[in-house]
């Protein structure tokens, strides 16, 4: 991106809300509809299942990791790569990965810029794309798509928090300006934030003044990796890692998920 983008100021100690996120899968309506219905974790306490399952492609081995013992291979992206370097890089993995090259740009630069304003958080473009596989196929989830400059078209919105089986009852905090539900809340883009969540996490990555939009690959992969940050402190530790993935949704499963893919990705990157 041309402009620059935000610093990220660590919050305060205490630990940040729960940002209510993560895809659950309702296997009974799913079953019983033939289609796949999908719906966000809330909070620590809300009953979590196997988070929803990428399209096939890129092969993303199951390594089982156990929680807080290790942390996933990490290939960084090299310092000083911008603009067209940057996008070539991202060309070059799409290719590999299946990633689509807007949002392996969007992980990176959030990284780049993570790795300036907060370096002790340690970051790697590979987790967030590790979190943006399993919350929205990498922001293709329903047939969005991501355009050049980084919006999801359609948007990609859930279902309402309603208090349906498995789902936990969110009254509408928002006035229905993220999410068009002026009932239930619902989270909404490529990184899956509930609004009241969006409201105190999310920057805008261009600095352009311009509130930030979940719906903007950018915006989301910054704010997502702030979110990381505060939450895990140092992502190069196992601790911290595992911390900060447990904080985004607290689901062994799902942190499996995100360890697996971040793995693959970083080590498909090798050599690039």
């Amino acid at each position: 991106m041309s402009s620059p983008v935000p610093t990220i100021e660590r919050p305060a100690p205490e630990p940040p809300p729960r940002r209510k996120l993560g895809w659950l899968i309702l296997l009974v309506a799913a079953l019983i509809a033939g289609v796949t219905v999908v719906v966000i974790g809330f909070d620590r306490r809300a009953p979590l299942t196997t988070p929803t399952t990428p399209p096939p492609g890129f092969e993303v081995p199951e390594l089982n990791a156990a929680p807080g013992a290790a942390v996933p291979t990490v290939t960084a992206v090299a310092q000083g790569r911008t603009g067209t370097s940057l996008s070539a890089w991202a060309d070059r993995l799409s290719e590999k990965t299946q990633i689509p090259a807007r949002s392996l740009v969007a992980y990176a630069e959030a990284e780049i810029a993570v790795r300036t304003s907060d370096p002790d958080c340690g970051i790697n473009w590979a987790t967030l794309a590790g979190v943006g596989r399993v919350e929205s196929h990498h922001g293709r989830y329903g047939g969005s798509d991501i355009g050049d400059d980084g919006v999801l078209t359609p948007p990609i919105i859930g279902i309402p928090l309603d208090g349906s089986p498995g789902v936990r009852a969110i009254q509408d905090t928002d006035g229905g300006r993220l999410d068009g539900d002026t009932r239930w809340d619902r989270a909404v883009g490529a990184m899956q934030f509930l609004p009241t969540t969006w409201a105190r996490w999310g920057v805008r990555a261009n600095g352009d003044g311009t509130p930030p939009d979940p719906q903007n690959i950018d915006d989301a992969a910054l704010s997502a990796a702030g979110y990381l940050c505060a939450s895990g402190g140092d992502l190069s530790s196992a601790a911290g890692w595992w911390q900060a993935v447990m904080t985004y949704n607290q689901s062994v499963a799902y942190g499996r998920n995100v360890f697996d893919g971040a793995d693959a990705y970083a080590k498909a990157a090798a050599g690039l």
